[in-house]
């Protein structure tokens, strides 16, 4: 199997060149999916300025200065998506990855403070021995609870990498949210209204701004005002 793939073929959520070099390197299976994730050599080489090839990447990534969610991460194609936390040791910088207005994945620096965090969706939940209750998060971690007072589609603020619960944002109306998915991808929209459907298609949520979309494309970012900033959108 191919460790590859070409530029042109890339996913449309990738901020990258399309024609100055042929390949790009494949993602490793990890907590993102290919078409919503970057390779962490494409974040460190391509936007982030780094280093100039994969050997001068690589060797940073083995210094250990480069952390994930709070996590110290060596592997070039580890994939890096919607909501995660980029530190950077030594230059002390942090950044998240959001979706611009384009629907491309964006790396925004942030402050110091704010890399404590991240926003996390609960996109379904098991009930587990003993009988707590496992959230399964979107970016492919879990969190054990003793009660069952969240539900599906709700976000979490997550304190990183402790997994301690910092806040609650449910999927409903006075909610903010960004879209992360179809064609309004990267807006920011108030919750008006949440459709439960009574059959086998998804629940709808409807916004203030005029439009309605599936609940999965729906990702809460806070109650009143979002929790994070909506990316500007640059020429590649």
């Amino acid at each position: 199997m191919s460790n590859h793939i070409k530029r042109l073929a890339a996913p449309k959520s990738w901020a990258i060149p399309r024609k100055m070099y042929p390949f790009a390197p494949k993602s490793s299976p990890g907590p993102h999916p290919q078409d919503r994730s970057l390779p962490l050599l494409i974040v460190l080489r391509d936007v982030l300025h780094l280093g100039n090839n994969r050997r001068e990447v690589k060797k940073i990534l083995n210094s250990r200065v480069i952390k994930i969610d709070g996590r110290v991460i060596t592997d070039l194609k580890f994939p890096i998506g919607f909501m995660d936390v980029i530190s950077v040791k030594g230059i002390d910088t942090h950044y998240r990855v959001l979706y611009d207005v384009s629907g491309r994945l964006r790396v925004m620096e942030i402050p110091k403070e704010n890399a404590e965090w991240k926003l996390v969706r609960i996109e379904n939940k098991t009930a587990v021995k003993g009988g707590k209750i496992q959230l399964n998060l979107h970016d492919g971690r879990n969190i054990l609870l003793e009660e069952n007072k969240y539900k599906t589609g709700d976000v979490l603020k997550i304190k990183v990498p402790s997994q301690e619960i910092l806040a609650h944002y449910p999927l409903a109306e006075g909610s903010v949210a960004m879209i992360i998915g179809g064609k309004h991808r990267g807006q920011i929209a108030h919750i008006k209204e949440y459709i439960v459907v009574r059959g086998p298609q998804e629940n709808m949520v409807r916004f203030e701004e005029g439009f309605e979309t599936t609940k999965s494309n729906v990702f809460v970012v806070g109650v009143g005002k979002p929790e994070v900033v909506v990316p500007e959108v640059s020429a590649l």
